[in-house]
């Protein structure tokens, strides 16, 4: 074979694409997303657990992760339609649980990927996770295609790990406890990271507890709602102050 047939090909051969699982942007967002992803394991199997004891097929489990893919809110969604919730219920439930991903399109990158299916499906997949991932100061010049594929990630370790835990439910004891910390844990971490990337900053989470402690002493019954109010009020504020500020100088 002479040189120039392999060079033509070469060229005739696919460059890998955004949707090539074996492409360097895939590859760099699945080590982008192992430690957030194997997180979601020990949460999701006890979610399919959770399912397949409240009497639920296991299907069922799959559907809901693949589908709404609402992380806490699934949860309470289990206790929803085992107790045939109005729909109604079902809907403000949703909204109150998941009212914060609104302010999430404030600072996550979603001008970065392009074309209408690819910003149906980064809107879906915008979960806690992916939003301190994709909105972290190293993912800044993070292209389109690996934060969509970060996205598809994070949905299939939680997809997986909920059917997982649906059909192996019946397996796990009763009496274990704990699986419900890995929330916690892994919200712990994420803001851990958050705090190193502020880079002195220190005002924006002091706001946040401020806004959340207020909102527990005032707002006890309505707690979620109102410290998200807080929050914003205080943002807003403290951007009037700094503007103000700056057209002065």
């Amino acid at each position: 074979m002479s040189i120039r047939s392999v060079v033509v090909a070469a060229s005739a051969r696919p460059a890998p694409g955004p949707a090539d699982p074996a492409s360097p942007e895939a590859r760099t967002a699945f080590r982008e997303s192992l430690s957030v992803g194997l997180g979601f394991v020990p949460l999701g199997l006890a979610f399919g657990a959770l399912a397949a004891q409240s009497g639920l097929d296991w299907w069922w489990a799959s559907l809901s992760a693949a589908v709404a893919f609402g992380g806490s809110f699934e949860f309470l969604l289990i206790g929803l339609v085992v107790a045939t919730a109005p729909l109604a219920s079902v809907a403000a439930a949703a909204f109150l649980v998941n009212v914060r991903h609104v302010f999430y399109a404030l600072s996550f990158p979603l001008h970065r990927v392009p074309g209408r299916l690819g910003k149906a499906y980064s809107t879906f997949a915008l979960c806690d996770e992916a939003y301190a991932l994709a909105s972290a100061e190293r993912a800044r010049s993070w292209p389109a295609a690996r934060i969509l594929w970060m996205q598809f990630y994070l949905h299939a370790y939680w997809t997986g790990s909920a059917t997982a835990g649906a059909l192996l439910g019946s397996l796990i004891p009763e009496g274990v406890t704990g699986l419900d910390f890995a929330l916690t844990a892994l919200f712990t971490v994420l803001a851990l990271d958050a705090l190193r990337d502020l880079r002195g900053d220190l005002p924006t989470p002091l706001l946040a507890l401020c806004s959340a402690l207020l909102a527990r002493i005032v707002f006890p019954d309505q707690m979620l709602p109102a410290a998200f109010a807080l929050f914003t009020a205080g943002l807003l504020a403290r951007h009037l102050v700094t503007a103000r500020r700056t057209n002065r100088a």
